[in-house]
């Protein structure tokens, strides 16, 4: 063997070495109970509601992304298991995911934990623009088709795009009642997010949306 070939053995197998470190790094991460009264009147959030661009790069507390998540996509009626959120024939086929400098998660709003999926800082590849990279936190809204049982390949993606909207639009009126920044984008490189996120072929990744304090 060469030395520069057992040189670049080497390199693989430290950067190997690292990216598995990074993932058994990621734990489940309990969410505290959500704070499911008081905010702003819905006719006041609706006036507030807008775009945000820019982002200051302080990180959202525990408490305000517990309080984010269960306004998106959190049950609001436990004993049915429904959501905040209509989805199709309630399949509720999105998974709401949340990506972080250290990582990305998946959303469990029945046990209010994140689950990670995968560790390192992914934030970049959740849209075209610049400031994707800067915001504290994404959100991305994958659909799962095997769960929107008795529908047509033709239509499953029209599905899962309405759905992801409504809960992106509880994101911005949450947003807006808590004076945070936010933006949706439909401009995301999707094989790439999905080859870093580990997700499946079949999954639809229909929109990615940045949260985050506004940049003063």
């Amino acid at each position: 063997m060469t030395r520069t070939l057992a040189v670049g053995i080497a390199v693989v197998a430290l950067t190997c070495s690292a990216a598995t470190a990074g993932a058994e790094a990621l734990k489940p991460l309990q969410l505290p109970p959500p704070q499911t009264d008081g905010g702003k009147p819905l006719m006041e959030a609706l006036k507030l509601r807008a775009t945000g661009r820019a982002f200051a790069p302080d990180p959202l507390p525990l408490r305000t992304l517990s309080n984010l998540l269960w306004a998106a996509w959190g049950i609001n009626r436990p004993a049915e298991g429904k959501r905040t959120a209509p989805s199709a024939r309630n399949w509720q086929e999105i998974d709401v995911l949340l990506v972080d400098a250290k990582g990305a998660w998946r959303y469990d709003a029945a046990a209010n934990t994140l689950e990670p999926l995968v560790a390192g800082d992914l934030r970049a590849l959740t849209g075209a623009q610049d400031f994707v990279k800067d915001a504290p936190v994404t959100l991305v809204f994958v659909a799962d088709p095997a769960r929107m049982k008795g529908s047509d390949a033709a239509s499953r993606e029209a599905y899962a795009w309405a759905d992801a909207a409504f809960i992106s639009q509880n994101v911005y009126l949450f947003c807006a009642s808590e004076g945070l920044a936010t933006g949706v984008r439909a401009m995301v490189d999707r094989p790439a997010l999905a080859k870093a996120l580990g997700l499946g072929s079949d999954r639809i990744i229909a929109f990615a949306q940045s949260v985050g304090y506004p940049s003063r």
